[in-house]
C-alpha cells in the first residue's frame, strides 16, 4: 500500500472512531464554545450545554447539538468535557445542582470526564474522586493559549491522571491543541497550570515595567522589542501578548487591550497560585505580589481587560517619574 493509500486509510478510520464517540461539552463560553467547535468540525457528535443563551446559540452555528440541561447533554456520552468558572461550579455540575441532575448519574457507565477548567489543585484532586467514585474515568486537563489558541485549536494542554486514560482522550487533544503533556497523576494538571500563569503573570508585570522604563528614557518600543525579542529577555509575555501596540501586531494591545485573556482570569489563577503556595509552605514573594498587583487591576476596571493592560495601570502609576 503506498504512503497516500495508508493515510487515507488512517484518515477514514479516525473518523469513524471520532463519528462513534459520543461528546458531551459542559460550558460553551469564550474557551469552551470554540472547543466544542472544533471537534464537530473533525467528526465528533457533540451536544453541549450552557447557562449562558448567546453561547448556546453560537455553540449551535457551529454545530453542536444544544440540550435544555447539563444532564441531558451528558445522557450516554462517551467523554464529558467539562470548562467552568470555578471549582465549585464543576462540583455542582457533577452531583447535580441545577436542571435535570448531575453529570455523573446522566452519563454511561465508565464515561470519561475532561476537566478543563482551572481550578485549585485540591479541587481537581477531589474532582476526580468523585469521578472514580462515581464509576466513571477521570483527567484534569487545563490548558493555556487563550481564546486565540482555542479557535486556531492549538492550546496546551496539562494533564493529570493515568496513561491508559491519556492514551484514550488523545485523539481529542489533537483536536483541540497543539502540544498535550501528561504532568502526572489525578491533580497534576492543574498544579501545572497553577505554575505556568504564575510565570506568566510575573513576566508580564515585568515585561510592561520594561517598557515604561524605557519610555521614560526615551527609547522607542520597536527598539526595546527588537533588542529584548532577541536577547535574554525574550519570554511569550514579551514575543506572543506584547503589552504595547505595534510590535506584535496580533497582541490585544493592538486592538484596545480586549481579551484575549482577561484580567479578571489572572487574578483569579494567581489567586490559586497563591493557595498552592500557603499550602505548600513555598517562599514566593514575586508570585504573592503578582497576585496582589492583578487583584487590584481587576477589581478596578480591568476585569475585562486583556491582562496585558497592566502596563496602562505601570504607567499611570509613573507619572511622577522623569
Amino acid at each position: 500500500m503506498s504512503n497516500e493509500a495508508s493515510e487515507r486509510t488512517e484518515t477514514k478510520a479516525a473518523e469513524q472512531k471520532a463519528a462513534a464517540t459520543k461528546v458531551a461539552f459542559i460550558g460553551l463560553g469564550h474557551m469552551g464554545g470554540p472547543m466544542a467547535a472544533n471537534l464537530v468540525a473533525a467528526g465528533y457528535p457533540v451536544t453541549g450545554f450552557d447557562v449562558v443563551p448567546a453561547a448556546l446559540e453560537a455553540a449551535a452555528e457551529a454545530g453542536v447539538v444544544v440540550a435544555d440541561s447539563a444532564a441531558a447533554a451528558a445522557a450516554g456520552a462517551d467523554v464529558i468535557i467539562t470548562m467552568l468558572p470555578a471549582g465549585k461550579h464543576v462540583f455542582a455540575a457533577f452531583e447535580g445542582e441545577g436542571p435535570g441532575g448531575g453529570l455523573l448519574g446522566a452519563a454511561k457507565p465508565g464515561a470519561l470526564f475532561l476537566e478543563c477548567s482551572t481550578i485549585s489543585v485540591e479541587d481537581a484532586r477531589t474532582a476526580h474522586e468523585i469521578v472514580v467514585a462515581g464509576g466513571h474515568r477521570g483527567l484534569d486537563a487545563p490548558v493555556s493559549g487563550g481564546v486565540m489558541g482555542a479557535e486556531a485549536g492549538t492550546l496546551t494542554f496539562m494533564v493529570g491522571g493515568s496513561e491508559d486514560d491519556f492514551a484514550t482522550a488523545g485523539p481529542l487533544f489533537e483536536v483541540m491543541g497543539r502540544r498535550i503533556v501528561l504532568c502526572g497523576g489525578p491533580g497534576a494538571g492543574q498544579a501545572a497550570k497553577v505554575c505556568n500563569n504564575m510565570i506568566l503573570g510575573v513576566s508580564m508585570i515585568a515585561v510592561s515595567e520594561a517598557f515604561v522604563l524605557g519610555e521614560k528614557l526615551g527609547l522607542t518600543h520597536q527598539a526595546l522589542y527588537d533588542v529584548a525579542a532577541n536577547a535574554s529577555g525574550q519570554c511569550w509575555s514579551l514575543t506572543t501578548n506584547c503589552p504595547v501596540p505595534g510590535p506584535v501586531p496580533t497582541s490585544p494591545a493592538n486592538r484596545d487591550y480586549q481579551p484575549g485573556f482577561a484580567g479578571a482570569l489572572m487574578a483569579k489563577d494567581l489567586g490559586l497560585a497563591v493557595e498552592a503556595l500557603n499550602a505548600t509552605g513555598v517562599d514566593a514573594v514575586l508570585g504573592r505580589s503578582a497576585e496582589e498587583i492583578f487583584r487590584e487591576f481587576s477589581l478596578h476596571g480591568g476585569s475585562g481587560t486583556d491582562f496585558s493592560g497592566i502596563i496602562n495601570t505601570i504607567r499611570a502609576a509613573s507619572q511622577g517619574g522623569a
